[in-house]
């Protein structure tokens, strides 16, 4: 069976963010991620993550002023200096939380922009990022992953398609810059999930996957993709040495943020470790 981490952004939303560690805990996960940790003290998440027996697999690195609508820094020239200033913080916070993977946001193009400007700042940037994360004790060894994300959800976001993110990887050639795959973004943007799952997996650029259901971004056992198919194929492709990473739970209950809603919206994932422990 696939391992499975709770987005504690957008799962428990109707809990204090600290105390919804605990409750990924009781139904059963073994790992988190969410989008950002910087409210709050390294320490403090570090020990609800031991004080619960959970892993943290990733978080995002901070994305510029995200209150006024700000998804990232990455592909901006003129905020180098920035960007770079935020992923230093992140590696602290990776470093703190024994964390693997940071995820750097690449923003929103600005209307009537060079895009091979943008192009090349990105691409410099991720470069740097990966570097320092490869070179930086105690941070050596941690992924930077890049994301793909559809414009519906974020309109005017820069990278969009998974073949355009490992084109990038393949270009500056750093063995500890990989992808995020998010299952939902993949099927807005460019459908035919499964063999783009097949494509990509063996190639070990993919460091983490994600899923909700399509189109709502409700619980995966919601919408148009078959979920227990393509875990049953993630299943078949580790097994076969083609993926070793986990999956983030980043989707909204539909019952909203009231009490128990996540939980029990968890159906479809005690139905898998049902299965697993048989």
């Amino acid at each position: 069976m696939p391992r499975f981490a709770a987005n504690l952004s957008m799962l428990y939303t109707e809990l204090p963010f600290l105390d919804r560690f605990a409750a990924a805990a009781a139904d059963g996960f073994k790992a988190v991620e969410y989008l950002f940790p910087y409210a709050f003290e390294a320490k403090d998440i570090a020990q609800r993550l031991k004080d619960n027996g959970l892993q943290q697999v990733l978080f995002n690195a901070p994305p510029g002023n995200w209150d006024a609508g700000e998804r990232g820094t990455a592909c901006l020239p003129g905020r180098e200096a920035e960007f770079r200033s935020a992923f230093e913080q992140a590696l602290v916070y990776a470093d703190a939380l024994n964390c693997p993977r940071v995820h750097v946001m690449a923003g929103l193009a600005p209307k009537d922009s060079d895009r091979a400007k943008l192009q090349a700042t990105y691409e410099a940037n991720l470069a740097w990022a990966a570097q320092q994360a490869a070179k930086q004790a105690p941070s050596a060894g941690r992924d930077v992953l890049m994301e793909p994300i559809n414009t519906r959800d974020i309109p005017g976001f820069f990278l969009n398609r998974q073949d355009e993110a490992h084109r990038i990887i393949q270009a500056i050639g750093s063995p500890n810059l990989k992808v995020q795959m998010d299952l939902y973004h993949c099927q807005i943007v460019e459908g035919d999930v499964a063999m783009k799952l097949r494509h990509y997996l063996p190639t070990g650029r993919v460091s983490h996957l994600q899923i909700a259901g399509v189109p709502e971004r409700y619980e995966p056992d919601l919408g148009e993709l078959n979920h227990p198919y393509l875990f049953k194929l993630i299943d078949e492709l580790s097994a076969n040495g083609g993926w070793d990473g986990w999956i983030g739970c980043e989707y909204r209950p539909a019952r909203g943020a009231v009490s128990n809603g996540t939980s029990a919206g968890l159906d479809w994932f005690r139905a898998l470790n049902a299965t697993a422990s048989r």
